[in-house]
């Protein structure tokens, strides 16, 4: 079973997708991940519409593995603020500074997200750099692989960054069956190809991977982040 190993990661990685794709779990799951690996794990959180520290049992969830966490205490806190715009320049440095770190920096996929994000497109890319553009088949708004582009493009261009790789992050939540899985591949396959991205991996829960038959590098994942009515 080719399973991805999270210290393939550039030190300096960027998440990133349309609203409701589930980036969010994933960037948990990929820095807990790191951390039990033995790195040193910093995650920045420039998504400042809709932050997804909303509550602290995320944010204590990391810190309690050891993983620091940059980003706004309060909802609709500007990046702008000196405090948390020196943090993450900082947390840019650092990462690069010495080998076995890592440095997540989850980004809104919508138009201020984006911009967020290119408010530090200078320092993200002076050096080697990860972007994970991620994709989920179920999300309505990007069914198709051709809106997919269109978003990724949009991305790239508010940010001021490229995408290096699709990550596949198809599921319907608790409904998510082998199925829905065998769909997500071939959608995500899809968008890498008209992007001219390889596609790093597919998201699979943790409880399905050994009983998922699908193609391609899989990366097991816990569910971290559910709605407030789940």
């Amino acid at each position: 079973m080719n399973e991805f190993d999270v210290k393939r990661l550039k030190a300096v990685t960027v998440i990133t997708g349309h609203y409701g794709v589930g980036k969010t779990n994933l960037a948990i799951n990929l820095a807990l991940d790191a951390r039990y690996a033995g790195l040193e794990v910093r995650v920045a959180d420039l998504d400042i519409v809709n932050p997804y520290f909303r509550s602290s049992d995320y944010r204590r969830l990391l810190e309690d593995a050891g993983v620091q966490v940059i980003a706004p205490r309060y909802a609709g806190t500007t990046l702008d603020a000196p405090a948390i715009s020196g943090q993450v320049s900082a947390a840019l440095d650092w990462a690069r500074g010495e080998r076995g770190r890592l440095l997540l920096v989850d980004a809104g996929g919508d138009d201020a997200g984006a911009t967020a994000l290119g408010r530090f497109a200078s320092g993200i890319a002076e050096g080697d750099y990860d972007l994970l553009y991620v994709v989920n088949r179920s999300r309505n708004l990007t069914h198709d692989p051709a809106e997919a582009l269109c978003v990724l493009r949009e991305i790239e261009a508010a940010s001021r960054l490229h995408a290096t790789a699709v990550a596949n992050n198809t599921h319907l939540a608790d409904f998510t069956d082998g199925e829905v899985l065998s769909r997500g591949v071939g959608f995500a396959q899809e968008v890498a190809a008209l992007a001219g991205l390889p596609l790093a991996f597919s998201a699979v829960p943790r409880h399905m991977l050994e009983d998922a038959d699908i193609p391609g590098v899989r990366y097991p994942v816990s569910v971290h982040v559910r709605k407030p009515w789940e």
